[in-house]
């Protein structure tokens, strides 16, 4: 038997948006993890996870993946199983990233985007609109820490960036400024 103090276990990441209007390109956002390294927590990914990817370990996966935003409900879901992540990984940071394809797009040019993070299936931690980042083409939106007893917590925030997809997951997990 567990603890009292169990610690953050199992999350589920939520992205969703509404499809762009009849005649206008698509919106593709996409949820993205990076996992960091106990020796580097502030480095280079160990690895990254998004739509055409996987953990090595399957504790970090995509559960639904859409490229225009017609799903019904969260049209990104990606659950990460912290319980299960190696001792070696010591942070774990999310994002969301807005794919460029059809030209220049921030959130402020995506219909009603949101983002949900829970634990145990019921459980909100974060709920965002994106509303402090509209000029930004992707966002962190969630971070997990391993402290000292090797239970994971949770810090929250959105962070914007202005980066494309690929230059994003690597300038990530980079430390924010207050």
């Amino acid at each position: 038997m567990a603890g009292f103090s169990k610690g953050i276990g199992k999350v589920e990441v939520g992205l969703k948006w509404d499809p762009s209007p009849a005649g206008e390109p698509p919106s593709d956002l996409d949820l993205v993890a990076a996992t960091f390294l106990s020796g580097d927590p502030y480095g280079t990914p160990a690895y990254v996870v998004h739509f055409d990817s996987r953990s090595p370990d399957g504790t970090i996966f995509l559960n639904r993946d859409s490229t225009d935003g017609r799903g019904f409900g969260w049209d990104e879901v990606m659950t990460l199983e912290l319980d299960r992540l190696d001792d070696r990984y010591a942070r774990v940071v999310v994002g969301a990233v807005i794919q460029q394809r059809y030209g220049h797009k921030t959130f402020v040019n995506v219909l009603n985007p949101a983002m949900r993070i829970r634990v145990d299936r019921y459980t909100v931690l974060a709920q965002d609109d994106f509303g402090s980042v509209l000029g930004a083409t992707a966002a962190t939106i969630a971070e997990f820490v391993r402290d000292e007893s090797g239970e994971w917590a949770f810090r929250p925030g959105v962070h914007g960036f202005a980066e494309d997809p690929a230059t994003f997951t690597r300038v990530m997990g980079r430390a924010q400024q207050s």
